[in-house]
């Protein structure tokens, strides 16, 4: 059954694909997954290479091919759990890489239902970075992965044992935010404040300005390229001005043989 499963997720364009028990599954901070789904026994991972696009000095092409990636993942999930509820009379729950978050202001918006980081971890597809972001051994880092919960009682991946980040610190050094700077950390809000500058943050100091502004300045800022961004953001959702940790990662220069 998981072989067949598995050969289903790849026959849809998926990069990779995992699998692990609910048991083996771990995070320090995202909810127990009794809570979410308490008759899950497994969980299917699904893993995306980036696109090139994070290289390009435009955020905007950046932006792109991470919105391309979102709906093609989105895309898959679906397909994945229809597959299991119709084939294999099971029930699915899916967890994108992206919204909708529980947005309160103990997580503050950075905490998944499901970590889709330790989730692939366990489920053998890569091993945790000095940037906290999982390597697989032929993606290296620039890979994203969504998730599908299930029932079906399937058996896990092994995990994989060998350390595949090199130690090399240049993701820390080329972080602009200093977000790296603990080891086994990451400071999210730093993280967010500079990659998401057009975000909740952005948009709270934005409106707080312009409420002690008087009619003139306010005018102003309507017209300015601030607005216009903040605006866009609302408009199209949550967007990364950022991509140094995943782009910088020697790890990440590895290219795929022709055929794997």
């Amino acid at each position: 059954m998981k072989d067949t499963i598995k050969q289903f997720v790849l026959d849809m364009g998926v990069d990779d694909v995992g699998v692990t028990t609910t048991p083996c599954y771990h995070s320090p901070l995202s909810p127990d997954l009794k809570e979410l789904f308490p008759e899950a026994k497994s969980i299917i991972v699904l893993a995306y290479r980036e696109l090139s696009s994070c290289d390009s000095p435009s955020v905007y092409l950046a932006m792109n091919g991470r919105m391309d990636m979102m709906e093609f993942s989105r895309s898959c999930n679906y397909k994945l759990a229809r597959y299991l509820e119709k084939e294999w009379y099971a029930r699915a729950m899916t967890v994108s890489f992206s919204y909708p978050l529980d947005m309160n202001s103990k997580t503050m918006g950075a905490v998944g239902e499901l970590s889709l980081r330790h989730a692939a971890v366990a489920a053998g597809l890569g091993v945790m970075g000095r940037h906290n972001l999982v390597i697989h051994p032929r993606l290296g880092t620039r890979v994203l992965f969504t998730a599908v919960m299930t029932d079906l009682d399937l058996p896990a991946d092994p995990m994989l044992e060998e350390d595949l980040c090199t130690g090399c610190d240049i993701c820390v050094d080329n972080c602009p935010a200093g977000a790296l700077d603990q080891e086994g950390k990451t400071d999210v809000l730093k993280c967010l404040q500079h990659s998401q500058p057009y975000g909740i943050g952005g948009s709270m100091k934005f409106w707080n300005r312009f409420i002690k502004s008087n009619g003139e300045e306010q005018k102003k800022m309507f017209r300015g390229e601030e607005f216009l961004r903040l605006y866009q953001a609302a408009s199209i959702g949550f967007q990364y001005y950022c991509f140094h940790c995943i782009k910088s990662c020697p790890v990440s220069m590895k290219k795929d043989q022709p055929g794997e």
